[in-house]
C-alpha cells in the first residue's frame, strides 16, 4: 500500500511539471458592488492618503497601509468565494457635466476578475500572500505604442494591457473617431470596433453592457525583487512556441488576472453631445483621456485553496463560486463594505474631484505632451487645498492644447481639520464619533505621512482599534438632487393587470427566488408579469434592462429610490426594467412583502414622489 501511494505521488508530480497543455479559466464574483470607496492606496502610497478616489473590493482588511498578514485577519470579504481575502482597486469614474461644470460620480454595475491558467511550460503557482501587482500607468495622457490593440506578449512588441470596450447597437458612426491618431481623441481597434483605447465620444448602448474598463495584469513574479516591489518585481510571459507563454528563467509563474468593470454611462447619455470628438467622462485622477487606465491588486489568498482552484477548476464564466472542493465554503449573500479611512464627499454633485486633482489630457492640455500634467505630491494637505484649474476646454479637438487658468470660487471654502493621527476615538469636542475609521492592524499613517510602529501586538477580532485621518479638506457643491424616475408609461400604471410597486433591492442570491432570469426573448416588463402571472407568482421584477424574475416576496431586500432603477427595457424602450442590481417590481396591487418585516410595504404614488436621500 505505501509503495503504491507513493508511486501515485511520483506520477502526479511528474503531471505537475508537464506544465499546462490548454487554458482554463474561472471567474471571480463579487458580492457586492464595492468594499469602500477612498482615496486609498497601500501599495503606491503606503500609509498616506492618495492622491485619487479608488472604488475597492475584497477582504475588510484593507486600510491606508494595509499589508498581507492584515488581509488575512479580514472578518468578510465582497468575494464570493471564502478564502480570497485580496484587495482589488482601480480609479472612480465621474461624469463632468457639459452645462454646469459639476462632478458626478458614475455608478458601477459590477466588477468581474477573470483568473487564467493558460497554456505554459511552467508550474502555475497561487499567488504568494502580500504581493503587490500594478498594471497600467496613473500618469499617462498620450496613447500607447501599440496603438488601440491589446498586446500581452513583450516578444512581440511594447506591452498595452488596458483598454475601454463600448459596445453598440451599429457602429455608424464608429465608437472612436474614425483616422485619429490619439492626440485628441481615443483610437478604436482596427478588427473589434467595440474596445479601443481612451474613452469613446459615442454612448455604449449595447445590450446589458455599457462602457467596460479592462485591465490585464501580468503572470510573472520575480522573488529577487520582492513582494512589495511593485515597478519591478511583475512581468508579462512570453511566446515559448506551441501556443504557450512562460516566464523567464527563476521568476515565478502565476494566474493570469484580469479585471473587467461595467459603468452605468448610459444614465448620463441624453446630457452630452455625441460624436463630436470631445467626452464628458474623467477618472479620478483628473484624466480625461482615459489612457491612465490602471488597477491594483494585493494578494490575500488563502494559497493551499487557490492551488487547488489552480490544479481543479474550468468553471468558465459560470464562476469560481461553482469550482469544486472549495474549503471553506462561499460568501453568498454577505454584504461586506467598511467605512472609508478618508472622510470627504466622493459622490453626488461636486464643484472638483476629490483630491482637488485638475483636469488634464486632450483639449484641457497634457494629451499629446507638450503640455504635461502637473506633478503630483505626496504631501495630502497640499494636495487637498491647492485649487483646481477651471476644467474647460481652451480649444476645440485638433486644436493646440493650451494650460487651463487656476480658478476657484467665492464659496469654495476649505474646512480646517487636524492632520495629526488619532489612535482612539475622537471625543464630542474633536470631531463626530461617526468620523473614526475603523481599519486592520497594518501600519498607520503618521502626521508625515510615514509608518508607525508595528510592533505591538495585533487587536483580537473581538478589539476594534481605530486610526483616523484628518486632513485639510474643500467641501462644495451640492448633495445629490433627485432625478427623474422610471418613465410614467411603466411605473404608475397597469402592466398586464399588475401595478409598479416601487424599486427594490437585489443581491447575488437573488431576493425574488421563485425563478431567475425566465428566457422570453427581448425583455419588457409586459413579458416577464405575463410570464410570473400565469405561472402563479404574486410579483414580477425586472432587472438590468433584460431580465425576469419571479416570487411571492421580497426576500432581503429594500426599497430603494425609484431612480436607481434606470435602465431601458431591451424590448421596449419607452420602459423602465430595473437596472444594476435594482429591480422594477409588480404585483397585482402595487404592493410588496419584504420577508422579515411586518405587514406589507405600501408603495403609492405620493410616497414616491416624496423622495429621501440620505
Amino acid at each position: 500500500m505505501k509503495l503504491a501511494t507513493a508511486a501515485a505521488l511520483v506520477a502526479l508530480a511528474a503531471a505537475a511539471s508537464a506544465g499546462k497543455d490548454q487554458r482554463t479559466f474561472a471567474v471571480l464574483h463579487f458580492n457586492n458592488k464595492m468594499l469602500t470607496k477612498a482615496r486609498a492606496d497601500p501599495i503606491v502610497s503606503p500609509g498616506k492618503v492618495a492622491s485619487h478616489v479608488h472604488n475597492v473590493l475584497g477582504g475588510s482588511g484593507f486600510s491606508l497601509g494595509s499589508q498581507g498578514r492584515d488581509l488575512t485577519n479580514s472578518q468578510c470579504s465582497t468575494a464570493m468565494v471564502k478564502g480570497d481575502n485580496s484587495n482589488y482597486w482601480y480609479p472612480s469614474l465621474y461624469f463632468k457635466d457639459p452645462k454646469t461644470g459639476k462632478y458626478e460620480d458614475v455608478e458601477v454595475f459590477y466588477t468581474n476578475a477573470y483568473y487564467f491558467f493558460e497554456p505554459t511550460n511552467d508550474d502555475i503557482k497561487a499567488f504568494p500572500l502580500g504581493l503587490n501587482v500594478v498594471s497600467g500607468d496613473a500618469n499617462a495622457r498620450t496613447p500607447p505604442a501599440g496603438g488601440g490593440i491589446t498586446n500581452l506578449d513583450p516578444s512581440k512588441g511594447p506591452i498595452n494591457a488596458v483598454k475601454w470596450t463600448c459596445p453598440r447597437s451599429n457602429f455608424n458612426p464608429p465608437s472612436w473617431p474614425a483616422e485619429s491618431n490619439g492626440k485628441m481623441a481615443g483610437i478604436g481597434d482596427p478588427v473589434n470596433k467595440g474596445e479601443g483605447v481612451g474613452f469613446p465620444d459615442m454612448d455604449c448602448d449595447g445590450y446589458a453592457s455599457p462602457l467596460r474598463a479592462d485591465v490585464h495584469f501580468p503572470s510573472c513574479y520575480n522573488p529577487k525583487a520582492g513582494l512589495t516591489d511593485y515597478k519591478n518585481n511583475m512581468v508579462f510571459p512570453s511566446d515559448a512556441g506551441n501556443g504557450k507563454n512562460d516566464c523567464p528563467k527563476g521568476y515565478i509563474h502565476v494566474p493570469h488576472l484580469f479585471i473587467e468593470v461595467y459603468w452605468n454611462t448610459p444614465l448620463f447619455k441624453d446630457r452630452w453631445e455625441q460624436g463630436k470628438g470631445t467626452q464628458p467622462f474623467v477618472l479620478s485622477n483628473g484624466d480625461a483621456t482615459g489612457y491612465s487606465l490602471h488597477a491594483d491588486f494585493m494578494a490575500g489568498w488563502d494559497e493551499k485553496l487557490l492551488q487547488h482552484i489552480i490544479d481543479t477548476c474550468d468553471a468558465g464564466t459560470s464562476g469560481m463560486d461553482k469550482c469544486s472542493g472549495l474549503f471553506y465554503g462561499l460568501n453568498e449573500g454577505d454584504q461586506c463594505t467598511i467605512q472609508s479611512p478618508v472622510i470627504e464627499m466622493t459622490s453626488g454633485s461636486m464643484d472638483s474631484l476629490p483630491g482637488k486633482n485638475p483636469i488634464t489630457g486632450w483639449a484641457y492640455g497634457g494629451g499629446d505632451g507638450s503640455n504635461p500634467p502637473p506633478p503630483k505630491s505626496d504631501n495630502p494637505t497640499t494636495s487637498a487645498t491647492q485649487t483646481e484649474a477651471s476644467n474647460k476646454p481652451t480649444q476645440g479637438p485638433g486644436k493646440s492644447p493650451t494650460k487651463a487658468q487656476p480658478e476657484q470660487s467665492a464659496t469654495d471654502k476649505p474646512t480646517e481639520v487636524p492632520t495629526e493621527v488619532l489612535t482612539k476615538v475622537p471625543t464630542e469636542s474633536a470631531k463626530p464619533p461617526s468620523y473614526s475609521a475603523p481599519v486592520s492592524s497594518g501600519p498607520a499613517p503618521s502626521a508625515t505621512g510615514s509608518s508607525l510602529p508595528t510592533g505591538s501586538a495585533k487587536p483580537s477580532s473581538c478589539t476594534s482599534r481605530i486610526v483616523t485621518v484628518w486632513e485639510t479638506v474643500t467641501v462644495t457643491g451640492d448633495m445629490p438632487a433627485p432625478t427623474s424616475g422610471p418613465d410614467s408609461n411603466n411605473s404608475t400604471g397597469s402592466v398586464g393587470g399588475f401595478k409598479y410597486a416601487g424599486c427594490f433591492k437585489d443581491v447575488s442570491g437573488r431576493v425574488l427566488k421563485g425563478e431567475s432570469r425566465a428566457n422570453l426573448g427581448a425583455m419588457s416588463n409586459e413579458k416577464c408579469v405575463s410570464h410570473c402571472k400565469s405561472a402563479g407568482f404574486a410579483l414580477a421584477g425586472t432587472e438590468f434592462g433584460g431580465q425576469c424574475y419571479c416570487g411571492n416576496e421580497l426576500v432581503g431586500s429594500e426599497h430603494l429610490d425609484d431612480s436607481k432603477c434606470n435602465m431601458a427595457c431591451e424590448g421596449d424602450v419607452s420602459g423602465i426594467c430595473g437596472g444594476g442590481w435594482t429591480l422594477s417590481v409588480y404585483s397585482k396591487d402595487g404592493e410588496a412583502s419584504l420577508k422579515g418585516t411586518k405587514g406589507r410595504r405600501h408603495l403609492h404614488d405620493h410616497l414616491r414622489r416624496h423622495r429621501s436621500y440620505h
